[in-house]
């Protein structure tokens, strides 16, 4: 469930959104507050209007004027809210790609834990915009069993209604354990097979039927039989499976831990997930630590990024 709350279509007025915001730009410095408090309560059609609308009235993409108006982490938050859900996600995970460092923790977090179609709609415009396949990237970037993961997770259909056929689901909690602990040794390619090829319903179930056979959870079976990012692609799958605000709300968290924080996790998180399920993320986040998503937050930010962030998250 979203903690967006945009204005109801009779009362949006895409143009004077972007008149408002050309008008925050003007001047000595930019009025970031109020850039702020337009964009952050617009859904993504909203955006898109605003964006439009800019487009005419001034001749220039308001994404590029932007950039050159807002600066550090506000900047990076704003823009990347910018996108609509699908094109936010085919965006993230070029850039990943990009860097001097392949960023395989991003690239993981957001491909394993996506619905098939959500993957199937960023993947279209992934090659659409950057003329080239997804799996090239994928094939081309990562190595060895983290690799196969990757490119059957974003390559096979998989069902996404409720129903699971619980016999199988046993099947499958047992072929793992024969993979895994009953072994000495992996076999990676069943856990890549089971965990690709099944629909979230099933891996929980899947995930359930391993601690009543075996008496231990399947994730402290995945953490004992492998390690690095096929562990963490694995881990986000069936975590996602079984709770993906749980999920959320401890990447957060560890953004937020220790030390400093690490903004970009941090941002992709709050932004990527406010139109979609930051409510449950919330809800799991004030369960687990006692205290508030938005205090973290709070005591963790500063500034217009703050406010902006907050924003998105809501009280």
């Amino acid at each position: 469930m979203s903690t967006l709350v945009p204005p109801p279509p009779m009362l949006f007025n895409p143009r004077a959104d972007a008149m408002q915001l050309y008008r925050a730009f003007k001047g000595y410095g930019c009025d970031t507050p109020t850039v702020i408090n337009i964009l952050s309560h617009r859904d993504s059609t909203q955006r898109a209007l605003i964006q439009q609308e800019y487009r005419n009235l001034k001749g220039e993409e308001l994404t590029k004027r932007l950039s050159s108006e807002l600066k550090g982490d506000t900047k990076n938050a704003v823009l990347l809210w910018l996108y609509d859900p699908a094109g936010r996600d085919a965006t993230i995970v070029k850039q990943t790609f990009l860097g001097n460092i392949v960023d395989l923790q991003c690239l993981t977090e957001v491909i394993c834990s996506r619905t098939p179609s959500q993957i199937q709609t960023f993947k279209h415009i992934y090659y659409s915009r950057y003329y080239v396949q997804l799996e090239q990237d994928i094939e081309r970037y990562t190595t060895g069993d983290h690799k196969k993961l990757l490119l059957a997770y974003v390559s096979v259909p998989r069902y996404e209604g409720p129903e699971v056929d619980r016999l199988m689901a046993e099947q499958d909690a047992q072929a793992l354990y024969k993979a895994g602990e009953k072994k000495i040794g992996t076999d990676e390619k069943t856990f890549i097979q089971i965990f690709s090829g099944r629909s979230r319903a099933h891996l929980a179930a899947v995930s359930h039927a391993y601690l009543s056979k075996y008496g231990k959870s399947l994730v402290k079976a995945i953490k004992s039989e492998t390690s690095g990012k096929f562990l963490f692609g694995l881990l986000t799958i069936v975590r996602c499976a079984e709770n993906p605000g749980k999920f959320f709300a401890k990447e957060l968290y560890k953004s937020m831990k220790g030390l400093g924080t690490n903004e970009a996790t941090l941002t992709r998180i709050v932004v990527t997930s406010a139109e979609i399920d930051m409510y449950y993320i919330k809800a799991e986040y004030h369960k687990k630590y006692k205290k508030t998503l938005a205090d973290a937050i709070h005591s963790e930010t500063s500034g217009n990024y703050r406010t902006f962030l907050l924003s998105l998250v809501g009280s």
